[in-house]
């Protein structure tokens, strides 16, 4: 059968307008890090008609993303994610443009990257902290918004940083940090509510210094839709955007949503007490 970009994704249409699937179909869309929560965003976008794509991950699949990773089956094992990934999205839509970066994003091809670009959806390690600082201040330069859904227990946590808004260190406030305080900051700015703490079963699996922590499928999926939707929001200019420092979470196990709000980021008063009891909490 002949692929025809209008019947595939003809089901979007009253959701969409057709002129806004058309919109779609020439937006690209950056992806760095292409595991937990990167290959789903990739897949979901790809279904949404968006037609252009610049992917980075310089990662292999493993028996360990197996619980969680899109394209992570007994096939795939030993192969670069990045190839596995756009294979799939090209199997979606066969007219897809997608840029591979198999070296990850790196100061020698970030500009590369980055062209043309109209929305940055992150997908990195929680623990690539250079790589994500380095991604957010070139989009913050360059004025592309950014968006960022973090897979936290059964939850997604969302946080936009849009251009002329506040940036990404201005949140977190992380440059020159030591990792485990970075990491410590990294979460509790990513989820402010905390609505996954409560479930937690095992607190020796969550270890910082390590770089280790669980993880699941379910979470990774619900961030996929979200920052689909988000996705869909920014590129077609319609619909609410609420960019950082608001910021929402849902979690399906607890059946919760909470709409949060931290003037200044990580140096809120709030935060600052969540900072310094996470810390104490983990012996740091």
């Amino acid at each position: 059968m002949t692929f025809d970009y209008a019947t595939a994704f003809s089901r979007n249409i009253g959701w969409v307008t057709d002129t806004e699937q058309e919109q779609l179909r020439h937006k690209r869309v950056a992806i760095a890090g292409l595991g937990g929560v990167g290959g789903f965003h990739l897949l979901t976008l790809a279904r949404l008609g968006i037609g252009k794509f610049s992917i980075a991950d310089l990662d292999h699949f493993e028996l360990a993303n197996f619980n969680r990773q899109g394209g992570a089956v007994v096939s795939t094992l030993g192969r670069a994610k990045a190839e596995v990934l756009a294979e799939m999205a090209r199997d979606i839509n066969p007219e897809a443009d997608i840029e591979i970066y198999p070296a990850g994003v790196n100061k020698d091809n970030i500009e590369r990257f980055f062209e043309g670009v109209d929305l940055y959806v992150d997908g990195l390690d929680f623990f690539a902290f250079d790589a994500r600082e380095s991604v957010f201040a070139h989009c913050a330069r360059r004025g592309i918004p950014a968006t960022t859904v973090a897979p936290l227990g059964m939850s997604a946590a969302l946080l936009n940083f849009l251009p002329g808004g506040m940036s990404f260190e201005d949140y977190f406030q992380v440059a020159g940090r030591p990792e485990l305080d970075k990491a410590v900051r990294f979460l509790v700015g990513l989820a402010p509510a905390v609505l996954h703490r409560h479930y937690l079963v095992d607190r020796t699996r969550v270890d910082l210094k390590a770089r280790r922590g669980p993880s699941t499928v379910m979470a990774c999926q619900l961030c996929a839709g979200v920052a689909a939707t988000e996705a869909l929001k920014i590129l077609l200019g319609r619909g609410k955007v609420s960019a950082a420092p608001h910021g929402v979470q849902f979690d399906g196990y607890r059946n919760r949503l909470a709409h949060t709000w931290r003037p200044g980021g990580n140096r809120n008063p709030l935060s600052r007490i969540a900072i310094a009891l996470a810390k104490r909490q983990m012996g740091l």
